[in-house]
């Protein structure tokens, strides 16, 4: 804990103190006089400008702690310098401001611990307190400062009592307040029967070494150390007191009078040494520059002191102050790794308890799953046997109904054989009765009752031929049921075959198409070589004019015969000099051409048909050919 947490906590109770409508601000006023009081205590320099810049008295209401602090930090905390002033005045102007207000003891005067005691029980409340706010000290702090108190008494504390007590107090923020505390010192609980000195002498001590630093001192007039002399080498008594960096001595136990130190640093030791000179228990401390020879009482005192000035020598050595901050810190840590732990184990029990809940959980699925699996299974296999069932049933029943038939078909086909024979012998007879009409007129009745009878089987073989034919008609459903399915897949057979042979088309069409792109662009190559070949045929006849037109400007000398031009003179010279300009614009023409000849003769062919489109006078040729005059 660095030195400007300490000091926030302190002003932490003044600030608090000051609030008196407990709204969390501080009137300015206040402030000021806290904040000059601060300055004096510190050993800070003053700075009026600044004290009334930040308490302007034109700003309107009182000022919170967070409003509090930059002045706080910038102007009073960041100028502090430890060992510049008294810890203990600054401790004391904070205790006086809080304990105003918040420390009620008894006022019948029955408090354990005077008002002296109860600043000193404060202090220590403030360093062994967590870095939190509002502060408060955890039970094993509390339980680590009482176990201090008691045992500089000689006391054993009672650790079932206290835990009672503690598991009964209400509790903020996890921890005792500094109030609660004292309330609980005062109420005798834990040391009955200690009188008020005894009790002030053992805060006295813990004070002196954990807020002070003082890591041994002599804790009776008979723990005096004997200690040599530089000069005079004499042996003089003194009363030792010892702290991490030094170790200093009294005349007395007041420690008014100071008579030397001895500093402490990582390259000196303690060694025992053997009894002479009339003393005993003797050891020295020996530093860079000086061996202190010293006496104890006892050999107990001098293990006592031998071991405190080895802790200083290795508290030098390994670059802490405080022995007590050290083994805060290390308490601290402690409990944050058990409570790590603790949280550890836990999370871990109530993951286990979470794998526990799903692997029960998914047990119970699985039954379930299983279940409805039995379950399916036994739907499944009853839906199996019944269709099994039904489809016997039907088949058996197809197969009555088809022996049926068949036994019908039989009895039929005898019943139309026998018919058959009844019939030619029926024909026979009818010849004979033919031939025996005359002598047969009595048998007439006979005839036509037998006549009535073939009616009667006639009629039924006309029914059994009715059934047969309607058992033939559903055997010709079935059939042309089968049929249909047999001509349905055919037919998508047949589809599938069409959009082959459409796709093939296509392919042969595209192929087609292909060819004749390909007999175009011969078409087209074959039109621009033409074409390349009429331009060629053009500059030939630019050429020969251009001959022509120099031979007709070239200026005639003396003695140089006039050619005659039928027409005027006048006439045939501007005849000639438009066949000049036109084919000087042929020329130029034909030159923009020859950049791109492929291009432009393309295009000039589509647009004419495959024709050369090189703008010629109709004379051309016959003038290119032309004698000149």
């Amino acid at each position: 804990m660095d030195l400007r947490a300490e000091l926030l906590k302190s002003i932490w109770y003044a600030f608090t103190a000051l609030d008196v409508e407990k709204s969390g601000k501080v009137s300015k006023s206040q402030l000021k006089v806290l904040s000059h009081n601060l300055y004096t205590v510190l050993c800070i320099p003053h700075d009026p400008v600044a004290l009334e810049e930040h308490f302007r008295d034109d700003d309107d209401g009182p000022v919170s702690s967070q409003g509090y602090m930059p002045y706080l930090n910038k102007y009073i905390l960041d100028k502090v310098e430890e060992g510049a002033f008294v810890k203990e005045n600054f401790d004391e102007l904070c205790w006086t401001l809080t304990a105003k207000k918040n420390y009620k003891p008894d006022r019948n005067g029955n408090s354990l611990v005077s008002h002296q005691d109860a600043f000193k029980l404060w202090c220590l409340f403030n360093f062994l307190s967590e870095d939190k706010y509002p502060l408060v000290m955890v039970p094993d702090e509390v339980e680590y400062l009482l176990k201090k108190i008691c045992t500089a008494m000689n006391v054993e504390l009672n650790s079932c009592e206290l835990d009672d007590y503690l598991s009964q107090e209400p509790q903020g923020q996890g921890g005792l307040t500094v109030w609660q505390f004292l309330d609980m010192v005062n109420s005798g609980r834990f040391l009955r029967g200690i009188e008020q000195e005894a009790v002030s002498m053992a805060v006295e001590e813990v004070y002196q070494e954990v807020i002070e630093d003082v890591l041994k001192q002599a804790r009776s007039p008979h723990g005096y150390l004997w200690k040599k002399g530089q000069l005079r080498r004499n042996w003089s008594e003194r009363w030792f007191t010892l702290k991490p960096s030094v170790l200093s001595y009294y005349m007395s136990e007041e420690r008014k009078e100071k008579k030397g130190s001895i500093a402490l640093d990582k390259h000196c030791c303690v060694e025992v040494l053997p009894d002479r000179d009339g003393k005993r228990c003797m050891f020295c401390v020996k530093t860079s520059s000086r061996t202190y020879e010293m006496s104890a009482s006892d050999t107990r005192q001098r293990q006592e002191w031998t071991l405190a000035i080895q802790t200083a020598i290795r508290l030098q050595a390994e670059g802490k102050k405080s022995l007590h901050k050290d083994l805060k810190q290390k308490r601290r840590e402690q409990r944050e790794q058990r409570e790590q732990r603790k949280a550890a184990k836990e999370e871990e029990t109530q993951r286990l308890k979470q794998l526990q809940e799903e692997k029960e959980r998914k047990l119970q699925e699985l039954e379930l799953l299983k279940e409805a699996q039995r379950q399916a299974e036994i739907l499944l296999q009853e839906e199996e046997q019944r269709r099994r069932q039904q489809h016997e049933e039907m088949q058996r029943t197809l197969e009555i109904q088809l022996r049926e038939a068949e036994q019908a078909r039989a009895s039929m086909q005898a019943e139309m054989v026998l018919k058959e024979a009844e019939a030619e012998r029926q024909r026979k007879r009818i010849l004979e009765l033919e031939d025996m009409q005359e002598r047969l007129q009595e048998a007439l009745q006979q005839e036509v009752k037998a006549r009535q009878d073939e009616e009667s089987v006639r009629y039924a073989q006309a029914r059994l031929l009715a059934e047969e034919e309607e058992k033939l008609k559903q055997l010709m459903k079935l059939k042309e049921e089968q049929e249909e399915y047999i001509i349905k897949t055919q037919r998508e057979k047949q589809v599938l075959k069409q959009e082959m042979e459409n796709k093939n088309k296509c392919l042969e069409e595209a192929q087609k198409q292909l060819e004749e792109v390909r007999v175009n662009r011969q078409r087209v190559d074959q039109d621009v070589m033409a074409a390349q070949r009429k331009l060629r045929q053009a500059s030939t006849n630019v050429k020969h004019w251009n001959v022509q037109m120099n031979r007709l400007m070239h200026p005639i000398g003396p003695g140089d015969k006039r050619t005659n031009v039928s027409g005027g003179g006048f006439t045939g010279y501007q005849a000639l000099l438009s066949q000049r300009d036109s084919s000087l614009k042929l020329k130029q023409k034909v030159d923009d051409k020859g950049s791109n000849p492929t291009r432009d003769n393309s295009k000039e062919n589509v647009s004419n048909g495959g024709n050369s489109g090189v703008p010629l006078s109709p004379d051309a040729d016959t003038m290119a050919t032309e004698p000149t005059n």
